[in-house]
């Protein structure tokens, strides 16, 4: 037995996850919500269930990554730091690099952080993630683990963008997807629940959080895959745009006399989708309960739902029909009227929701009707267990 720490750092939270590996077993996990902003959260659950919460002021990620470890002792879920052989890195953004995950050394953390610039609230905290538990933790062996790993053998028709061929060929612009270990692991658990191999579907998976993705897997191959060269694009997202004419973006920089581009896209990533339409908050809760006095609210949540449904229709013709369609992260997962709107659109192709099952929170579940044509699952995501299995075949 071995154990290996898995670390999934976002945009403002680091979460953790303690395994006993090959036997997957969980031994304690964390997280550490509100990075950088007053009042952050540290919780952690143990094996056992219990669960502790404490509010620290200000915690950076380097902060963060001595947390993490005073927990597992302080819990007793190691008693010396050489119990934790391998460190496993989930990493939002490899481009054409990183094919499959990978063991880290000094280059690989210079190609890491060279990346940043296309995945700028992510690979800069990955980064940072990965140096800081090197330092602490010097002799267990770090691996990234990355999101984009899935998407590099869809079809060229699909990742690659209608501009002069040679600006792929030169300087990489072409679809790279995101959440793919998210939709990895998805899409190989309801296969497994349902007990029909991936090979024999056509599965659209739905990543709804407060980044969201969707991607399209045609008899176990990805086809198509809703982020773009940066996860900026695709669906509207708690506080990204999604897909926006880029015309519009040069018409809006004149108007606003915005001439620094890396302005413009943190309005693009940080103040739009969901709080720059409702003009209420980046939480959807918060919006749903809103909608009934506001119609900003109730409009944040016709194009939230407007375009997953666009995405889904073209997924099913490309792929030539829909087998099963699976929800996960945190809205995925935990949102009952949402489901219910999605699926409310799908009828035509078969899907049919049972509102009872539909009730399920967090938890694995088939909820359609038993007439449906299309399994409709909620499959909680565990991209942390995705993370600690490459990495513990990676460190044999």
């Amino acid at each position: 037995m071995t154990k290996v720490l898995t670390i999934n750092a976002g945009s403002s939270t680091l979460k953790w996850k303690l395994y006993e590996m090959p036997a997957q077993q969980l031994v304690g996990k964390g997280a550490i919500d509100r990075i950088a902003m007053p009042d952050s959260v540290v919780s952690v659950t143990t094996a056992s269930g219990k669960s502790y919460q404490k509010t620290v002021d200000q915690l950076n990620y380097q902060q963060g990554a001595q947390v993490v470890v005073e927990k597992m002792k302080q819990y007793q879920m190691i008693t010396q730091l050489d119990e934790i052989t391998v460190v496993g890195h989930r990493v939002v953004f490899g481009g054409e690099i990183f094919k499959h995950s990978v063991v880290v050394d000094a280059q690989v953390l210079k190609q890491i952080k060279n990346l940043s610039e296309l995945a700028p609230l992510h690979n800069p905290v990955e980064a940072q993630c990965i140096e800081q538990f090197k330092k602490i933790i010097p002799n267990a062996v770090e691996v990234a683990v990355f999101d984009t790993s899935l998407y590099l053998d869809m079809p060229e028709v699909a990742y690659i963008y209608s501009l002069p061929y040679q600006f792929y060929k030169k300087y990489g612009a072409r679809k790279y997807g995101a959440h793919g270990t998210s939709h990895r692991y998805v899409s190989r658990r309801a296969a497994e629940i349902l007990k029909v191999p991936l090979k024999d579907q056509r599965m659209i998976t739905l990543h709804l959080g407060s980044g969201c993705s969707m991607t399209a897997f045609d008899h176990g191959k990805v086809v198509d895959t809703s982020m773009g060269f940066t996860p900026q694009a695709g669906l509207t997202m708690s506080t990204r745009a999604g897909d926006v004419d880029a015309s519009l973006v040069a018409y809006l920089m004149d108007k606003t006399g915005i001439k620094n581009v890396d302005q413009f896209n943190e309005i693009l990533n940080e103040k739009s989708g969901l709080l720059g339409l409702s003009g209420i908050s980046p939480d959807l809760r918060k919006i749903l309960e809103a909608r009934k006095k506001n119609q900003r609210a109730q409009l944040a949540i016709d194009v939230f739902i407007n375009r997953i449904i666009r995405y889904i229709g073209s997924y099913v013709v490309e792929m030539g029909g829909l087998d099963t369609l699976v929800f996960t992260a945190g809205v995925g997962e935990n949102s009952v009227p949402i489901r219910q709107l999605i699926c409310d659109k799908l009828t035509n192709f078969g899907v049919k929701l049972d509102p009872q099952k539909n009730k399920v929170v967090g938890q694995e579940a088939i909820i359609n009707r038993p007439d449906s044509a299309v399994h409709i699952m909620v499959v909680p995501t565990n991209e942390e267990l995705m993370i600690a299995k490459d990495a513990y075949r990676l460190s044999a």
